[in-house]
């Protein structure tokens, strides 16, 4: 089974599946179209499936021009969505890329990981590659994914080949692509690491082997954890800054010439997408469960979390010295998308800064050119075209994410109050500024 499926992996005649079609599974199921290979998509969202069919992508990396010709003309129909896993069947490669979120009791939710496995092994995974993408904790893949694909006697490594291999997708990045990104490939045995590599080898420059799939899984925990702890550090520096008087800006600059031992990380409203804010909390919790307590990770993660009280506490001093309270003012925020020119609002700290300044009773406005409406944990709010009567009239202007779009000069010239979150005024204006 492993010489076939490795030949059917060389001559492009091997069938791949992917299931989900989020901003993980859809660029990755267009990567494996354009290398060759019949592809067929899953995904229980029968909106995206219809749109996809109709070469229409809901995906900012993925342009319609890319996806078009697979799904039809001189791509031959290479790439086909669906919602039946049962389209699975005859496939030879299966990588499922479904959300793994946390519940609100700070667990992980491996709920859709276990429907996609069940499903997979309810259709026949006898002489298939299962590669997990979705980011969980150390021991999923062995845990939860290889007891349901063995229910019918098959032997990982011989009738079924299994293996870990985490997603490294930034959204809206294009320095680095599917391609260029090294990719960490954990198998269950030799062969399964074998297939894995042969496979992910087609469409990534440079696989990277590792001795099991709990150790890509961990792989994937340091690297978000990394960043998570390191932007948790700057935060609390800012703060200290701020109690010091301070440019927390100013001393990372200057600290990030030094050529060795130092990588700068900048202060922020708080930590936001799908990875950084989640992905150390699953490692917290499954040490936990080893009775050992992940103390970088839960501190980091307070200090984050923290910062939109900060920022609306920066928010309220500002207008207080202009005579001004919270309740009743005019507050336009300028970005709710969690990073810089995309359109994903999951995990926003804007939205934790809306909810606090509303509590407030505040008048909360937002302009973001990638999100027309904001309908999250309980905020509805339409985006307002930004204008300079805009800026004008309000009392406080908040910078949250910094799109390259926005025109600082012509904000900082027009805006009264601005409180920067992002330090991105440089240029004098009328008003005052307030950095974080």
């Amino acid at each position: 089974m492993k010489e076939t499926l490795l030949n059917k992996i060389q001559t492009r005649q091997a069938v791949v599946g992917v299931v989900g079609l989020g901003y993980v599974g859809l660029p990755l199921a267009v990567a494996f179209a354009e290398a060759g290979f019949k592809v067929v998509g899953i995904d229980v969202d029968a909106n995206k499936v219809e749109a996809l069919n109709q070469g229409k992508s809901y995906i900012e990396d993925v342009p319609n021009s890319q996806l078009s010709p697979l799904v039809g003309g001189s791509g031959n129909g290479r790439l086909h969505a669906s919602t039946n896993y049962g389209d699975l069947a005859e496939v030879d490669a299966i990588s499922i890329c479904v959300p793994t979120p946390l519940r609100k009791t700070g667990d992980p939710d491996i709920s859709y990981i276990i429907n996609a496995a069940d499903s997979i092994a309810a259709h026949g995974c006898k002489g298939k590659l299962v590669v997990l993408e979705s980011t969980t904790y150390p021991g999923t893949t062995e845990e939860i994914i290889e007891p349901r694909l063995v229910r019918d006697g098959h032997e990982v490594g011989r009738d079924v080949f299994l293996a870990f291999s985490p997603e490294r997708i930034d959204p809206g990045r294009t320095d680095y692509t599917i391609f260029t990104t090294p990719k960490v490939i954990g198998g269950m045995t030799e062969a399964c690491s074998e297939i894995a590599m042969a496979l992910y080898g087609t469409i990534v420059e440079k696989p990277v082997p590792v001795s099991s799939p709990a150790t890509a899984e961990m792989v994937k925990l340091l690297e978000n954890t990394f960043r998570a702890v390191n932007i948790g550090l700057v935060n609390e520096v800012a703060l200290m800054c701020d109690k010091l008087g301070l440019d927390a800006w100013e001393v990372v600059e200057a600290a990030a010439t030094k050529p060795y031992g130092f990588m700068p990380f900048y202060p922020g409203p708080g930590l936001g997408g799908h990875c950084i804010p989640i992905d150390p909390l699953y490692l917290s919790w499954k040490l936990r469960t080893l009775n050992y307590t992940a103390r970088f990770i839960e501190l980091a993660a307070e200090v984050n979390s923290h910062m939109p009280d900060y920022v609306v506490t920066k928010v309220a001093d500002a207008l207080n010295d202009e005579c001004k309270s919270v309740k009743g003012s005019k507050i336009l925020i300028l970005g709710v998308a969690y990073k810089p020119n995309v359109s994903d609002v999951r995990e926003s700290p804007a939205v934790d800064i809306i909810h606090l300044l509303q509590e407030r009773g505040a008048e909360v406005q937002f302009h973001d050119p990638y999100v027309d409406d904001l309908s999250h944990e309980g905020i509805f709010l339409t985006g307002t075209p930004l204008s300079n009567e805009l800026l004008q009239e309000a009392d406080c202007v908040i910078v949250v994410t910094h799109h390259n779009v926005f025109d600082w000069e012509n904000i900082a010239a027009n805006a009264h109050l601005i409180v920067d979150t992002r330090h991105v005024i440089k240029s004098k204006g009328p008003g005052r500024v307030v950095y974080l």
